[in-house]
């Protein structure tokens, strides 16, 4: 089959189009035609080498799929080929305590598709049985794929982590990633009043046709000050962390007393300062958020059926596109998603 796969770490040029064999399934997995594949900043970091990260090369990334069945394991009772399915990127031992309560998140053995396990830069990839869920009927496979990610990681951050109340102020940072436009779209759902930063005003613009209820170009002004202003000095009450090192200590001071902190990622980088006295005199908690459970995002996948919550597409590119998609991503240069098909 078709891929594109990584031989060593480095820049978009390691991204190669190959020919590699097809998966064999076991008993209890699924073998699923490629259909979407949606990218995600994971897909870079994964490509430049993480520390302590060791993979078998050529190595295909890629964790948000769509697709159809292809062929099931003789155990497999949940789906059957044919099925338009979209598959949830955790893999994990279902065996553990934390598995075993829907919270396989913190599986000690927790991987995902595309991380050390191949992934969806491909025509075909398999998962165990327990990954393959309906695809909803009224999105196409390029929206599908759009979902699982992100939307799960937003989910678990606003719902899961900080119990986001109707009424509350959340700010949510870098309103044109992917993780951005869902937390802009959950936080409405919930009933918040949600604050959205980023750099343009063509994504604020877009920001706000998602809901967002105010805006920040945060390339113009100081967010700190702009959040002053709007709240009359009083703070918000969470803040959507995911940017990292050049966001973090205003997040902080943009808190009101008792607010909450939760923060999935460090693009920016990973050293945030912190003046402990701060923390514990404005009782402020932080929480820390890493994708979510399954059971999460079967939740999740009900608002989108109900057309509550929409995926949005940047763009779509073929597979051998891969690095001109991973560029956009690097750029900043789209709003929503970007998708290869093969």
């Amino acid at each position: 089959m078709k891929a594109v796969g990584i031989t060593s770490h480095g820049g978009s040029e390691v991204l190669e189009l190959i020919d590699c064999p097809q998966p064999e399934i076991e008993s209890n997995e699924v073998l699923v035609r490629i259909k979407a594949c949606a990218l995600n900043h994971l897909d870079i970091w994964i490509r430049r080498g993480l520390p302590g990260l060791k993979l078998k090369m050529p190595h295909i990334l890629g964790a948000d799929i769509a697709g159809t069945v292809e062929a099931v394991g003789s155990l497999v009772r949940n789906t059957k080929p044919g099925d338009e399915v979209l598959l949830s990127p955790s893999l994990s031992c279902m065996h553990c305590e934390y598995c075993l309560s829907g919270r396989d998140n913190l599986c000690a053995q927790y991987d995902m598709l595309g991380l050390r396990s191949p992934g969806g830069y491909a025509e075909m990839v398999k998962c165990p049985s327990v990954n393959v869920l309906p695809k909803p009927a009224n999105l196409t496979f390029e929206e599908a794929a759009s979902v699982p990610l992100v939307f799960l990681t937003a989910w678990h951050m606003l719902v899961g982590r900080v119990d986001l109340r109707p009424g509350e102020i959340v700010l949510v940072h870098a309103a044109g990633s992917g993780v951005g436009i869902a937390a802009i779209q959950i936080g409405k759902l919930l009933g918040a009043r949600v604050i959205a930063t980023a750099s343009t005003k063509e994504k604020l613009d877009k920001a706000a046709q998602l809901g967002a209820d105010d805006l920040i170009n945060y390339s113009e002004h100081d967010f700190l000050d702009e959040i002053k202003r709007l709240t009359n000095k009083r703070g918000v009450d969470v803040v959507f962390e995911h940017t990292g090192e050049a966001t973090w200590e205003k997040s902080v001071r943009s808190l009101v007393r008792g607010g909450r902190l939760v923060t999935c990622g460090a693009t920016s980088g990973h050293n945030g300062n912190l003046d402990i006295r701060y923390l514990f005199s404005k009782q402020i908690a932080l929480f820390g958020s890493y994708m979510g459970g399954k059971p999460e995002l079967l939740e999740v996948l009900k608002h989108f059926e109900s057309g509550r919550l929409k995926p949005v597409v940047d763009r779509v590119l073929p597979l051998e596109a891969a690095a001109e998609a991973q560029k956009a991503l690097e750029n900043r240069a789209q709003f929503g998603k970007v998708v290869l098909t093969p």
